[in-house]
């Protein structure tokens, strides 16, 4: 007997309140096992990875792709049992597979109720009277029916996750106020009055007058259509100056009075972008903001030859420990980091506001500071002071190759104690990084570069870079940081002090 299973979002994090749908991979009608990767999600710290916990076949994705849901929250519906084995062992009968569950389990489709939507806290079945539940504009939870028909393309369907209306008959007036654009119909219909009133439509009296339907995706009110029309404007040739780039009346008047043979302004873009606030950025912000106004920051800056530091990373790269690795200066930077926590502990500290204590760790989880299309995020190397050189290396580029493809875990984001950000890789000399939120210290790394350089007194060109210290002042006094910013430098002038300091 088969049953109607629904998977709900799940906290993947500690605490975690909601996250947005990035991608699913299944579709309505596919086979599913358990523990098959089914979808991506993007919560306040990472990009998640989500198996399925039942095996059948799919009935319907409840959550479309962009869409944040709170946790908890229905996501996808599964047919199992004996219904959902039929479906996977006959696809070819001519229907998706999810059809056939719904043939044999027809007491479970519903008719939607006018807002749509599955019953909170209802596993399995759906409600007969499903109640109304606050949804996001545009979006709803779908009833998880299991009969659907194949997807169709993107430009016949409707906003995500609601199917699309039907498409009115030709004679149809369009909406009077503009509609965003929509790809021009493949028979262009008779230009006229109704026809020219949609904006976004490929008709219309401006379309008309510019003898050409792909040139009727301008944003335009009729009245504006018609000055165009009657004045004999091509409305495709402006630039709009109104909201979203509409065109108004100024601007074909403008153009009117515009002298024969004169060069008319390119066609601009929107005029600004909105960009929603969510996932990874949302949760940096956050940080951020309570980091400068929590912690008292203080930077200090240090300019350092590290000739012999790029010296010795050359070196090393011949080495069969280090065969495979790509090798930086940052491994060394990393390294003295290390070395000058052993030598100062403090610095590798937190402040425990609740229980008015300095809490100092005797590890080191390692962060470095890593851009990526989502963010800044900070992952970490856990207990990094236990690493060989090799294996620092190798860490470095496998938390690197991570993070850049949007794949660190929860974990490895946790858990940090001090941090490293690179700066220098985008050209930056220096600047004041703001602390990791619970961490007493944080260095920047700035380029390194040729510059002349007082050496054994004689002046020469040298490879210089300048070290950046932010550390919080409860903790960290000036003295402490000072010192623990020396040693760093005086390691990367001569790495052999690291080995004498180990």
């Amino acid at each position: 007997m088969s049953e109607l299973k629904e998977f709900r979002l799940p906290d993947v994090g500690e605490g975690l309140t909601e996250a947005e749908i990035v991608k699913w991979h299944v579709q309505p009608g596919d086979p599913v096992k358990v523990n098959q990767i089914i979808v991506e999600i993007e919560t306040a710290k990472a990009v998640v990875e989500l198996p399925s916990p039942y095996a059948g076949v799919v009935a319907d994705l409840l959550v479309a792709e962009g869409t944040t849901a709170d946790v908890g929250t229905p996501i996808i519906s599964v047919q199992v049992g004996a219904a959902a084995g039929a479906a996977q062992a006959s696809p070819a009968a001519g229907q998706p597979a999810a059809g056939t569950a719904a043939e044999q389990a027809p007491e479970q489709v519903q008719e939607p109720p006018p807002e749509g939507g599955v019953e909170p806290g209802v596993h399995g079945r759906l409600a007969p009277k499903p109640e109304r539940q606050a949804v996001l504009v545009g979006y709803g939870v779908k009833l998880g029916t299991t009969s659907r028909r194949a997807r169709k393309p993107a430009a016949s369907r409707g906003q995500a996750g609601v199917p699309a209306p039907s498409s009115p008959a030709p004679s149809s007036p369009a909406p009077s106020s503009p509609a965003p654009p929509s790809p021009a119909p493949a028979s262009p219909a008779p230009a006229g009055p109704a026809a020219g009133q949609g904006a976004g439509q490929g008709n219309g009296a401006g379309g008309a007058a510019n003898g050409a339907a792909g040139r009727a995706h301008v944003l335009a009110k009729p009245p504006v259509r018609k000055l165009a029309k009657d004045l004999g404007v091509d409305l495709a040739a402006l630039a709009g100056t109104g909201p979203n780039g509409s065109i108004t009346r100024d601007d074909v008047q403008t153009a009117a009075a515009r002298p024969a043979g004169a060069a008319a302004p390119v066609a601009a873009g929107p005029r600004e972008e909105r960009i929603a606030i969510r996932g990874v950025r949302k949760h940096t912000a956050a940080a951020m903001v309570s980091s400068a106004f929590t912690a008292p920051h203080v930077t200090e800056f240090l300019q350092v030859d590290v000739t012999e530091t790029m010296a010795a990373a050359e070196r090393v790269k011949s080495l069969p420990e280090f065969a495979g690795l790509r090798v930086s200066p940052l491994l060394f930077v990393a390294r003295a980091l290390l070395v000058a926590v052993r030598r100062h502990p403090m610095v590798n500290s937190s402040w425990d506001e609740a229980a008015q204590e300095i809490v100092v760790k005797h590890y080191v989880n390692l962060g470095i500071a890593a851009a990526t299309d989502r963010g800044l995020v900070v992952p970490s190397i856990k207990d990094a002071h236990l690493l060989s050189l090799p294996d620092l290396g190798r860490a470095l580029g496998d938390l690197a190759q991570t993070a850049r493809a949007g794949k660190a875990s929860v974990a490895d984001l946790q858990g940090g104690t001090i941090t490293i950000t690179n700066v220098g890789v985008f050209g930056v000399d220096a600047g004041t990084p703001l602390l990791t939120p619970g961490e007493a210290a944080i260095l920047a790394f700035g380029q390194v570069k040729d510059a002349p350089w007082v050496h054994e007194g004689q002046l020469a060109i040298r490879k210089v870079t300048t070290l950046s210290l932010s550390f919080d002042h409860r903790i960290v006094d000036g003295d402490l940081g000072s010192a623990f910013l020396r040693d760093v430098g005086a390691m990367l002038e001569d790495p052999v002090r690291m080995l004498a300091w180990s």
